[in-house]
Order: C-alpha cells, then sequence, then structure tokens
C-alpha cells in the first residue's frame, strides 16, 4: 500500500483522484463536486492506494475518515465510502492557460497501472462539469 497527497471522490460510481501541490484547490473542488454533484468524499489529502489485479483502489486513512478541509470553516465531517477503484486522476495546474484546448488522451501511471489523466484549472465555474464529461467519455 502506498500513501499519496491527493484528495478522493466518488462520481456516479468512478473514483476520481484530485491532485496538485498545497494550496491547488483539491479540497475546494473537492467540496464542490459533493455539493453541487452528488459526488462522495473518500478521502482529503492523504489517499492510500492499493495496487492489485491490474487496478488501483483507493481508501483513507482511519484517523481522517470523513473528513474535509474547508477553507475558512474548518474541519468539517461527510459521508464518505471506505474505498474505490481509480478511475480517472485530475491533474490541477495553476492558470487556465496550462490546459490544452484540445488534449490528446493521457495517462498517468499510478503503480504500474495506468488511469486516464486529465489537467484542470480547478476554479473555473465549469470545473466540475468537465470532470463529469470526462469521467462519462470512458468505461471502466
Amino acid at each position: 500500500m502506498m500513501n499519496i497527497h491527493t484528495t478522493c471522490i466518488e462520481l456516479n460510481g468512478k473514483g476520481i483522484l484530485l491532485m496538485g501541490p498545497p494550496g491547488s484547490g483539491k479540497s475546494d473542488l473537492a467540496l464542490r463536486l459533493i455539493r453541487q454533484y452528488g459526488a462522495m468524499l473518500v478521502a482529503d489529502d492523504r489517499t492510500n492506494i492499493d495496487i492489485s489485479s491490474e487496478k488501483a483502489e483507493a481508501s483513507c486513512p482511519r484517523s481522517i475518515a470523513g473528513k474535509l478541509e474547508v477553507r475558512g470553516v474548518g474541519i468539517c465531517e461527510f459521508s464518505h465510502l471506505e474505498s474505490i477503484k481509480v478511475s480517472l486522476v485530475v491533474e490541477l495546474v495553476k492558470t487556465p492557460k496550462e490546459v490544452e484546448r484540445l488534449p490528446r488522451p493521457e495517462f498517468y501511471d499510478l503503480g504500474g497501472v495506468k488511469i486516464p489523466l486529465m489537467k484542470l484549472y480547478p476554479f473555473e465555474a465549469s470545473a466540475g462539469d468537465k470532470i463529469v464529461i470526462k469521467a462519462e467519455s470512458f468505461l471502466d
């Protein structure tokens, strides 16, 4: 098992890792996906990853299960899933210019498992919609 600095949510049955440096908007985007799109929290800030049978399974360390940091409010409790198969990695970027208009398919190597990757500026109003569209574009 490895523990990585990401936030993980479930959205429409798919596990989505939100990756980026501290302060990049991972928790904020997760909050918007939970409140506006019906996503469910898996893990905030630290995510355990188990690799087996060519898949990556995400779960949360027990000490932070169900907790999401909401900047300006504090640590908040949310319903959460114990674990989910990772279906998409979202790399949060600092500026909208870092996102290609017509990107080619990319993959993130997560412990030897290739996971579809998208780059996203998390503070656009359409960020959640873009994740939904990307997640719906492939089958598990």
